[in-house]
């Protein structure tokens, strides 16, 4: 994005009556931005100084409103739109939710809608609370335990009962928990521990089976399941409680120094390791495809159908599959504008900058294409470069037979000249009228850049001129009649084997055409298969950090000596790897 955004604006509204809708100006902003984006977004708490973090990860003192009283300010989404301080060509977008638990609100049930877009939305998720991890903050979070129920993984044909975390964790992002006004000491059993192992130790699971012990365990569950891939960072009091309403304003020698300190780490930490946004299979989201996604959640949520996951992605291959089509055209003519020069001297020429040219345009459609599975957008693309082909030469030939005819009009002008003058109505007139054509065949010959009409356009010429070669054989008094019949069947001999030799010539075109179209087939052949194999490569990188993690999470159960927790993820691990091992039988119906 060239300009940045001075200051945030409203992504989705939350209305009074809780309905939520995604603002038009915002979307224009991110239909503005090709860039990838690392979207980091903030959930928690009203009052708990998320707008603080965000204004600071913008490297901003001021931006996101932070309020000064108990009410909450943020309503619905507001983003903001930043050159990302560490990843050059990447776009920050940051989005600042809606204070969670707001009493003022009188309704609360949209959310759990918030969080759920926060987490749908978001690259990396920022969970801010205050005091301590205890089991009043796990129950502050409840949302985390309703995603399986705000949210679907497949659609109608995919796994739905009982969904594997696994297809959760393909979209859901990386996890921070701030922990703000922070006054214990990091210590466990009389050691210093570090902010991560203390996050971990909150998230520890009893080992009972009590409806008790199931409520404890249910958020922590949800939490290691969905966010494997999780930080933590505390944070003591900025400023003495008189400054805490203007915390804006102050400067940073009125701040408390280990405060800056850890808020600096924070944001190190943030824009160091917030990946851009993705899609399974590893495609990278762009600002346009970030607005599209958030129209099609926010629409499932108004229309009360429960979010798709893998719908919504499916939906947003459609309309960038159908861009992406848009996009190779528009290479394809940018690349011929810059290299065509018509007409050609030869088809092979023609088709070689063709080709070129299609090369360019297969590769821009493969970088943003994604899901077309059936190949029906790539099939696309291939009609309508087959129709610039087409095109093409038709232009070519048009050209090509406009010089010739140009340069045949010029140099015959003395020739038609003496025809209308009777110059050859004479004795001797018709041998005449051959060496002066044959002169000015041969002066044809030498017109530079006549382009592969040049034959065709001659032979017609000659051919519109044997009436009057006629006439003037007939009326030569200096010739006999069977002189005559000699110089008849002469003619006649010379334009069959003009005829026969352009016969060839087109045989030889069309012979080209096809050896074009065989190669432009193995062309986007040879492209498609390269990126299934990306895409598998992708894929399979994919599951391989999720079986890494899962590996991980079943050391820390065993550690904690949960059996029954390690046999269902066994299970997981297992399916994982069989889906890991299974080959890949993509279809390739280009044709």
């Amino acid at each position: 994005m060239e300009i940045p955004m001075l200051a945030p604006i409203c992504l989705v509204e939350n209305s009074p009556a809780g309905e939520l809708r995604v603002q038009q100006e915002a979307l224009q902003v991110l239909a503005d931005i090709s860039q990838p984006v690392v979207v980091v977004a903030i959930a928690g708490l009203y009052r708990t100084g998320k707008s603080y973090l965000m204004n600071r990860l913008a490297s901003k003192r001021t931006g996101f409103s932070l309020g000064s009283t108990i009410q909450s300010h943020t309503k619905g989404i507001w983003m903001w739109c930043l050159p990302h301080p560490r990843r050059a060509g990447h776009t920050l977008v940051l989005l600042d939710t809606e204070g969670l638990s707001d009493v003022g609100k009188g309704n609360t049930k949209n959310d759990t809608w918030i969080f759920a877009l926060a987490v749908l939305l978001s690259s990396t998720l920022v969970y801010n609370s205050k005091g301590t991890i205890d089991q009043q903050a796990m129950d502050q979070l409840h949302y985390v335990t309703e995603l399986t129920e705000l949210i679907k993984a497949a659609g109608e044909g995919g796994r739905q009962e009982g969904e594997d975390s696994t297809e959760f964790v393909r979209f859901f992002p990386a996890f921070v928990w701030a922990v703000r006004d922070f006054t214990l000491q990091l210590e466990l059993d009389g050691r210093e521990i570090t902010e991560d192992e203390y996050l971990e130790n909150a998230l520890e699971l009893k080992p009972g089976s009590s409806e008790q012990d199931q409520l404890y365990n249910l958020p922590r569950k949800c939490i290691r399941q969905f966010f494997p891939g999780r930080k933590c960072f505390v944070f003591v009091q900025p400023a003495g409680r008189r400054d805490l309403p203007r915390l804006e304003e102050l400067r940073e020698d009125e701040l408390d120094s280990e405060f800056q300190e850890q808020v600096a780490r924070f944001c190190h930490h943030v824009w160091e390791t917030s990946k851009p946004k993705t899609i399974p299979g590893g495609h990278v989201v762009t600002g346009a495809m970030l607005g599209n996604l958030a129209v099609t959640y926010v629409d499932a949520i108004r229309s009360g159908v429960v979010p798709c996951m893998e719908s919504a992605v499916l939906a947003l291959a459609q309309m960038e599959n159908l861009a992406a089509v848009g996009e190779a055209v528009a290479a394809y003519e940018e690349q011929l504008g810059r290299r065509v020069a018509l007409p050609t001297e030869s088809v092979q020429e023609l088709l070689e900058l063709h080709a070129q040219c299609e090369r360019e345009a297969l590769r821009a459609f493969m970088a943003r294409a994604f899901k077309d599975e059936e190949q029906q957008y790539q099939r696309q693309l291939k009609d309508e470069l087959d129709s610039k082909r087409a095109e093409l030469c038709r232009r070519n030939e048009q050209a090509s037979s406009d010089r010739c005819t140009a340069a045949l009009l010029e140099l015959s002008q003395e020739l038609e000249e003496r025809v209308r003058e009777g110059g050859y109505s004479v004795p001797g007139g018709y041998q005449r009228l051959l060496d002066d054509q044959r002169e000015m065949v041969e002066k044809y010959q030498l017109v530079p850049e006549k382009g592969i009409m040049a034959a065709e356009v001659l032979q017609q010429f000659l051919k519109s001129k044997e009436t009057v070669a006629q006439a003037v054989l007939q009326t030569d008094q200096s010739l006999t009649d069977r002189q005559r019949e000699i110089e008849v069947e002469r003619a006649r001999a010379e334009a069959a084997e003009r005829e026969a030799q352009l016969s060839q010539e087109m045989q030889a075109r069309t012979e080209q055409l096809l050896q074009d179209q065989e190669r432009s087939h193995q062309e986007h052949v040879q492209q498609l298969t390269a990126k299934m194999e990306q895409d598998r490569r992708q894929l399979l990188a994919e599951q391989e950090t999720a079986l890494a993690l899962k590996l991980q999470e079943q050391e820390r159960l065993l550690r904690e000596g949960l059996r029954g927790e390690v046999a269902q993820l066994q299970q997981q691990m297992q399916n994982l790897r069989k889906e890991m091992s299974r080959p890949r039988r993509s279809r390739c119906v280009v044709c």
